[in-house]
């Protein structure tokens, strides 16, 4: 995939690889086929291309690197409380069935001696999301990425989301929600997760 319009320390995908979308959608043809569909009527005509284009968008995380995204906006401060950017919205492809998952994220870290800009916060759990998945590793890789990067006093990572596999397929549970969490630093105490946990469980 080919990367455009380079701001804020990452690249923003504008334009596909043309290779890449042709292969793709010569295997997609035959998929239409082998589920009993005609890829020639005029409705599929042009779905294979269209499905190559969607899957290397919903996978461009891969060209990314979610600690130069932080590097790219981090400054000295001696702020040392709680920072939390809760309701993040993820959506991502479960790598078991390529179906998605999707929710919402709550992040939070205690600075010691460097802070980051905000926006940079969503932009680590896209660049991760935006891979083929499972809810527990992008949660402790999005926890990671932090701590590596920044090294503050703690970070804490909730992700709180649905998935198609269990809804549309499987056992078929429409309002089952999958909840994981990773911390380190100082939200391993009891008092400061508590504190966390309950900020991002109230409502504004």
């Amino acid at each position: 995939m080919r990367k455009e319009n380079v701001m804020d320390g990452y690249s923003k995908i504008d334009q596909y690889n043309p290779d890449t979308i042709r292969s793709i959608s010569e295997k997609y043809t035959g998929i239409l086929r082998d589920i009993g569909e005609d890829p020639t009527r005029e409705g599929l005509v042009k779905t294979p291309e269209r499905v190559a284009k969607a899957l290397q968008y919903l996978t461009h995380g891969y060209d990314l690197d979610p600690a130069q995204i932080l590097k790219s906006a981090m400054f000295t401060e001696e702020y040392q409380q709680m920072v939390i950017v809760r309701d993040i919205e993820v959506y991502s492809l479960c790598e078991h069935h390529m179906l998605p998952f999707f929710g919402k994220a709550h992040v939070a870290y205690i600075p010691k001696g460097r802070i980051v800009g905000l926006s940079k916060v969503p932009r680590v759990v896209d660049a991760y999301a935006r891979r083929l998945q499972v809810q527990e590793r992008l949660t402790v890789q999005i926890r990671d990425c932090i701590q590596d990067t920044l090294a503050p006093a703690g970070v804490a990572v909730v992700i709180e989301a649905q998935h198609m596999c269990m809804i549309m397929r499987g056992i078929q549970k429409q309002h089952s929600v999958a909840t994981t969490s990773a911390f380190t630093g100082e939200f391993n105490q009891d008092v400061t997760r508590a504190e966390f946990l309950r900020l991002i469980a109230a409502k504004s």
